[in-house]
């Protein structure tokens, strides 16, 4: 297949160093993308005089051609074809001849690919907010449910303060707020439309970017013609979003499998989502959760492998900067495959209740409260800490819990415990006490939905 760069050149380039050189595998996904900024590209040509409107006119009749060929698979991309960019002009101009070739007026593949990648991954952002959108509404009905069931809370892996179920998932949905935030940052400043800046210096040709801009929804222009063909800042960026979103979600996975095991036994997923042992029949593995965990590793490759390529490239385009696509491509369908997962996984997730409030009676994790009941009654903080660190010490002794004691044991560590004391160390009043903005207890677990519910409804 003839290059668009032949002219220069009169041997042929060796045929491992072509394969070598094509992207067509990876950037033929942005065919759509290519064809969508072409027709912007010929509207704005023909507006300014430099293409015919009868040019423009059959481009664009075969452009749309081609896009809908593609979309229905009546058309092949041709895999010889050393980029998306090179497949769609062939295929244009063997369809309309000279007016196909006038398409690249003004434009070069530098801009060309810098606009198709924008426009691809900002088309992603939706559909990874989408994702983000599911799995949220998953978290807030599975904590409303979830709003009074008791487990134990844990600093350092070691159980430390009641809490409920629903508080728990709610503050995942919390970092999934922040992601939502910071993907809906990145597809702003992606969205500025590097078309026209040609190969580096701009055009000598009167054309008007700004129309073509508009045509694609962005919101802006490059402002320096060396930077819009070699900023790959929103890719960066789109990576960093996404290995944070990973983060959040291997953490949860983390904790899913932790769950789910026997040692803690407080959920229980879903057939759908687990898989078993080829030896040991009893197994019932929680693949999902640990492929995604695994995955996040995969993500923050890809950020570090495009930060490494960028880091010393001088300006302006570069070939290396072809590698940027398999890596971003790859790190956002990892994302939207790893949520699309997630979300039924943890729907389908049924809780076990009397094993989390088993777990936090039997981890003195009312301790706290043990020491501020003390405190109410006129003791200082410190003494009450130890008052109380020596309770449970001989709880541990004696193989009883804080709400097992016996007044009489009460009373003999401190004269200021009575009756109430016992209410005071309930699991239950525990929880139900801490009304803090954002705490634990059950009205706030609800306001929290409702909070976040609130902004999702502002999508």
């Amino acid at each position: 297949m003839e290059k668009l760069w032949t002219g220069r050149f009169h041997g042929q380039l060796d045929a491992a160093a072509d394969d070598f050189n094509s992207s067509i595998r990876f950037d033929a996904r942005m065919a759509a993308q290519d064809i969508s900024g072409s027709l912007a590209h010929a509207a704005m040509l023909a507006a300014k005089g430099i293409l015919s409107k009868e040019d423009a006119a059959a481009i664009a009749e075969a452009l749309g051609d081609i896009r809908q060929e593609l979309a229905s698979g009546e058309l092949a991309i041709n895999p010889a074809s050393e980029d998306i960019h090179s497949f769609v002009e062939a295929e244009l101009t063997r369809r309309i001849g000279d007016a196909g070739k006038r398409l690249h007026t003004a434009r070069s593949r530098n801009d060309q690919v810098a606009l198709d990648l924008r426009l691809t991954l900002r088309e992603e952002c939706g559909i990874l907010d989408a994702g983000i959108y599911g799995l949220l509404n998953v978290l807030c009905k599975k904590a409303a449910a979830h709003a009074e069931t008791i487990m134990p809370g844990y600093t350092h892996m070691q159980r430390a303060q009641p809490i409920t179920f629903g508080q728990h998932l709610m503050a995942y949905a919390m970092m999934l707020l922040r992601d939502h935030e910071r993907l809906v940052q990145c597809a702003e400043r992606m969205n500025v439309s590097p078309l026209g800046s040609c190969a580096l210096a701009g055009t000598t040709y009167d054309t008007d970017r700004e129309m073509a801009a508009s045509a694609l929804g962005m919101a802006g222009l490059s402002q320096n013609s060396l930077d819009g063909v070699s900023d790959r800042d929103f890719c960066l960026e789109l990576a960093s979003v996404l290995s944070i979103l990973m983060m959040h979600l291997s953490r949860f996975s983390e904790e899913i499998i932790l769950w789910c095991s026997w040692e803690f036994g407080f959920v229980s997923l879903s057939d759908a989502y687990s898989t078993g042992s080829s030896i040991m029949p009893q197994k019932k593995n929680p693949d999902i959760a640990e492929l995604i965990r695994g995955k996040t590793g995969r993500v923050y490759g890809h950020l570090m492998g495009l930060l490494t390529t960028l880091k010393g490239l001088p300006l302006a385009y570069n070939k290396d900067m072809q590698e940027d696509k398999e890596a971003i491509f790859d790190a956002v369908d990892t994302a939207k495959a790893c949520l699309a997962m997630m979300a039924p996984m943890v729907d389908t997730m049924q809780a076990r209740p009397e094993n989390m409030r088993k777990a936090a009676a039997g981890g003195f994790i009312n301790a706290t409260d043990c020491a501020d009941y003390l405190v109410t009654k006129g003791m200082p903080f410190r003494s009450a800490y130890k008052v109380t660190g020596e309770l449970v010490a001989k709880c541990i002794e004696s193989g009883k819990t804080l709400e097992s004691l016996t007044l009489e044991e009460y009373k003999a560590a401190s004269e200021l415990f009575a009756e109430d004391i016992f209410e005071a160390v309930s699991l239950e009043a525990c929880v139900a006490r801490r009304r803090s903005r954002g705490g634990t207890a059950p009205e706030q677990v609800r306001a929290q939905i409702a909070w976040v519910k609130e902004r999702m409804a502002a999508w």
